[in-house]
């Protein structure tokens, strides 16, 4: 009888954590990412969209927000600032390459934290 209640209880909790796992497809997230003007917007909605998963980007020329829509079970929000990153742009979460930066076009290069 203990071993039948306690396989129950294995199988409940085993349903439970796959349960809190479960990834979210239309995750909205916003970041404030670095950049000033049209030419960095059309750039950092392009590596955007070049994350798969990613179903909506727009940046924000005045305020530097980017809001995305994305589908956690094929992208992370971290894969996302990544991408942003590698095409010279810096976000909150990730600074971009030097490398990266200085092949940013000359009114595209914007004030860089140190």
């Amino acid at each position: 009888m203990n071993k039948i209640v306690l396989i129950a209880i294995m199988i409940f909790l085993g349903f439970s954590v796959q349960a809190q796992t479960k990834k979210n497809k239309n995750l909205k997230y916003t970041t404030e990412v670095n950049g000033n003007c049209e030419q960095c917007k059309k750039r950092i909605e392009k590596a955007a969209y070049g994350v798969p998963g990613v179903k909506t980007a727009t940046w924000d020329v005045s305020s530097h927000q980017l809001s995305v829509i994305l589908n956690e079970e094929k992208c992370s929000p971290s894969d996302l600032n990544k991408a942003i990153a590698k095409a010279g742009h810096d976000t909150k979460e990730v600074k971009a390459a030097a490398a990266d930066y200085d092949n940013l076009h000359s009114c595209c290069k914007y004030v860089r934290e140190e």
